[in-house]
Parts: C-alpha cells; structure tokens; sequence
C-alpha cells in the first residue's frame, strides 16, 4: 500500500507539474506615452446626450427621488464621500422638440407611443408650455447641476407643417415640409428657443435617411430627409428669424447619419456636406446665428479599426481645406453588429462595451478632431445597448419598456462611466495636446492595445489623460517629462468591478488595470 501511495503522489506531482508552464510569461513591458503641453489641438466645447425617447414618461413620474438619481448620474459633478464621482457631469444637454405626434395617438402611423412626441405649438396656432412635461423636468434638472449648454433639435418639422400631416415622411428624399411653411417652422423652433432660453438648434437630423413607413403603414419614430438645398433653406431662414430677434440662440448643422457623408456621395444630394456648405456660394459659415459647425454621427464607422482610423482622417483633412470649421459628433449609441464583436440587440451593459465607447470617443477627438461629443439616449428603458442610464420594471426586471412608464427601478451601465470617464474631468474649454505612444504611435494598432490622450487648463494649469487599456494585461505606463504636483495623480478607473473608483497614483506607478479605462488628473508644474 505505501508503495502504491508513492507511486500515486508521484504521477501526482508530474502531472501537476506538467500542467504549468515552464516559464511564467513575461509582463508587459512599460509602454512610453510622451506628452507635449505646447503643442496644441481643438477646444473642448462639450459632451453631451439627448432625452430621447423616455424622458416625456420618465420625467412625470412621481417618485422624485428616483428622477434626481437618474439626473445626478447624468449631470451631476458632486463628489461622494470615498471621492468617487456621483455622476457623469455631462456639459451638453439635448432637448428634442416634438411634432405633435403624441397628440395625434394611434393615427400618427407610428407603432411605439414611446416615440411619438407632444408639440408646443398647438393646431390653432397658440403655444402651450405645458407639454413635453417630462422633458422639462430632465431641462431643469440638467439646468440645476450646472451643465453647461442646451440645445434643441427636431426630427420633423410640426405635423400641421408637413406635406402629409404626419411626422415621418410620406415619400421622396426631400424635406418633409410645406412650401409655404419654411417661414412658420423657423419662427417654431425660434420661439421654443427663446422660451427655454436654448443655447443651439438643430432643426434637420439624420437627412439621408428617407423615414418613410414600411409596408405595415407604419413608422418608427418622428423623421424626415432632407437634400442639401433643404437644408441650407432651413439653416438661412433660422439665421434671419434669429438674427431679427437679436437672440443668443445660435444654429448648428448637419447631424449626418454617417460621417462619411461629410466627404463623400449619398443618394439625392445629400453627400459632400463639407464642401457643399464651407464652399462658395453655398457657404453658410457667415450667415449671422449659425456657428461654424458641422455635426455628424459615428454609427456604421467603427469597424474595423483600420476603417475607424482611415475615416476620420479622411474628413480632417477634408476639413482643414476649406477653412477649418468645427466638427460635432452629436450623437453616437451601440446600433447593430459591429464586426461581430458587439451587438445593439439585446441589451449590453458590461465592460466591454463600456470599451468600446472610449475608443470611439478617442478616435473622434484625437483623429476628427470634433470639439463636442454627444451621445443619443441617455435614459433608456428599451432592450437595446444604446443608454447610459437603463430603466428596468418596478420589480426590477426587464419585460417591456411599457411596464417602466410610470415607475421602473434604475440602473447604470459601464458606458455611463465610460463616458464620464471624459465627460466629467475634460471640462469646456481645455484644449487637447500631443501624445505620443513610443517612438512613433500608430494609432491602427493602439486602438486594439492601449490608447492615451491628454487635455489642459492652463489656467489652473491642470493636465487630464484618459487612458485605455483594450487587453488582458496589466499595463505599466512611463510618462517622461511630466512634472507633477506632490508627484501623484488623482486616478479614477471603470473596469468590470468600478465605476469612476478614485485612488492615489504616484507619478512613477501608472499602472492600467486589464480591460480598464483610467482617467489621470494632476496639476502640471
């Protein structure tokens, strides 16, 4: 017996001792990010995200406490007790400006009541301020914690305006409105501006898609195309309504369903935005009250790597011959299978797509160079991959999207604090600056590796890099040349188990945790 029992622990130890590597693999090595304060790129303007579709039901629920911790999830920029921000402190907030298909019920031809909305303009012409209840809560809400700019877009123009009475398309590639409604529409959208004192408009979203019913009759949602020659009218006829009223609202453009549309072909003259629009003679960039900005979307630009980087360098260079004007990303969600990597359906909310948005949102403001980068539901009580902040049943599980109507339970998701991981500590008005991963940074391959970038107040001569880390390593990083304060860094990481978690990190210990985003604030001596 006890030489059977030998025998036995020996086959023991071989076999484990086979099952391990001979050699332990090596750690990664440190990666070299060089960061250079004097040369300078765009401003920050913002980051934002809209109150699409459920703020109209959300924000009329009765349980207060439950709305003010979707708000300070989304703008707040207290601290909480352990240093962890409470929320995001997003600095844009878009408000939609409905075209009365709410009112309209069953016979608006769109299927989801939760995609229909109220209008402030009522068939008789009188305006009534009582509507879009819910999205004036989630307004002052966003007013109340500071956030910085507010800006209104429509989807369609108000269904008294449009040639078929609905607020989707009845046909055509042009804009759904009226010939003789140009002038009413642009005085609609510059009196709800004026009322809740709005920042920006956008009155056309998404023109290249057509927004027709399918074959059932029925719509989706509020929508209408529009040619460039639609869009232009609409823009000038804003700018002289505007400008006659001496109002601080201002118009921005574009809202491109996908970015390539800013530079190349799209069906019915709805392609080549940038020159169609900086160009003479169809520039708009003089026009009074419209901004130098050209706003797009990045769905369907974001696989594979190599097409993520090649496509915003296409359109920076683009936009660097026909005299500079800015570029929005206004807004960006998980929609479809992204090279089968990710999917919009059914919902995701773990760290790998929390990833996904800070490399997206890293190749926007690093190669497009956009000043503002907005993101499309921030509440969202759907099935789907597109929300910030989600919205289960009152008992806590998902059913239907109906049962969160008028009370649900709240849950965030690693895109909130992905988000936030640039929302919160890169603030209007720093300007981004040069890094550099080695010797030569190549950003096809960092975009599945580590990606870094940096932005400065030099007012208060603070520095903030936002770095990712894609693999399942660790990754140490060495950051020559930096002189910080007291020689740490405030860091604040989102991982699978964190949400913004802050920590002390020395200067000479930068350390990416696997598959992390970390957000490094310091003070530059």
């Amino acid at each position: 017996m006890k030489l059977l029992a030998k025998a036995a622990l020996f086959n023991l130890v071989i076999l484990t001792s086979a099952s391990r590597p001979l050699v332990e693999p090596a750690p990664p090595l440190a990666q070299t990010v060089t960061v250079d304060l004097k040369e300078e790129f765009q401003t920050i303007h913002s980051f934002g995200a809209s109150d699409c579709w459920s703020a109209k039901f959300i924000g009329t629920w009765r349980d207060e406490t439950k709305k003010n911790q979707i708000a300070d999830l989304l703008f707040s920029l207290d601290t909480l007790a352990n240093g962890q921000p409470k929320g995001i402190g997003l600095s844009l907030w878009r408000v939609n400006i409905g075209a009365g298909s709410f009112e309209q019920k069953d016979s608006s031809a769109i299927r989801d009541e939760w995609r229909r909305e109220e209008c402030f303009l009522t068939p008789d012409g009188r305006y009534d301020w009582s509507k879009q209840a819910g999205n004036q809560w989630f307004l002052q809400a966003a007013k109340k914690r500071g956030v910085r700019y507010t800006l209104g877009f429509t989807n369609s123009p108000p269904v008294q305006m449009t040639r078929n009475g609905k607020a989707f398309s009845p046909g055509g590639k042009s804009f759904n409105l009226k010939p003789a409604a140009l002038g009413p529409f642009a005085d609609f959208l510059a009196t709800v501006a004026d009322h809740f004192k709005l920042d920006y408009l956008s009155p056309i979203n998404e023109p290249q898609w057509d927004w027709t019913a399918g074959k059932n009759g029925k719509a989706n949602q509020e929508g209408s195309p529009a040619e460039n020659t639609d869009i232009a009218a609409v823009a000038r006829a804003l700018s002289e309504k505007l400008a006659a009223g001496k109002a601080r609202t201002t118009v921005v453009t574009g809202e491109a369903g996908q970015l390539d549309y800013l530079y190349g072909k799209a069906e019915s003259g709805r392609g080549n935005q940038l020159d169609y629009f900086f160009r003479q003679p169809t520039s708009l960039a003089k026009l009074p009250n419209v901004e130098p900005i050209w706003t797009y979307h990045s769905y369907f630009s974001t696989c594979r790597d190599s097409a993520l980087v090649a496509m915003r360098q296409t359109v920076a260079q683009r936009v660097k011959t026909i005299g500079n004007p800015q570029l929005w990303q206004s807004e960006f969600g998980v929609l479809g299978d992204i090279c089968g990597q990710y999917n919009g359906s059914p919902r995701h909310t773990d760290i790998a797509y929390g990833l996904y948005v800070a490399k997206v949102i890293h190749h926007d403001l690093t190669l497009a160079n956009v000043t503002s980068w907005q993101w499309w539901l921030a509440i969202n009580p759907y099935d789907y991959s597109d929300g910030l902040v989600y919205i289960n049943g009152p008992d806590g599980t998902y059913k239907a999207h109906n049962n969160a109507r008028h009370d649900g339970q709240v849950i965030d998701s690693k895109q909130l604090w992905a988000l936030g991981n640039y929302a919160r500590f890169v603030r209007p008005g720093m300007k981004r600056v040069a890094v550099r991963i080695g010797t030569a940074s190549n950003p096809v391959t960092e975009a599945g590796q580590c990606m870094v970038s940096a932005y400065k107040d030099s007012r208060r001569n603070q520095i903030v890099l936002v770095c990712i880390n894609m693999t399942s390593d660790t990754q140490p990083l060495v950051l020559p040349g930096l002189k910080i304060r007291k020689n740490q860094w405030a860091g604040y990481t989102t991982s699978a188990t964190k949400t913004l978690t802050r920590s002390t990190v020395p200067t000479n210990q930068v350390r990416l945790e696997p598959k992390s985003v970390l957000t490094l604030v310091g003070t530059y001596q």
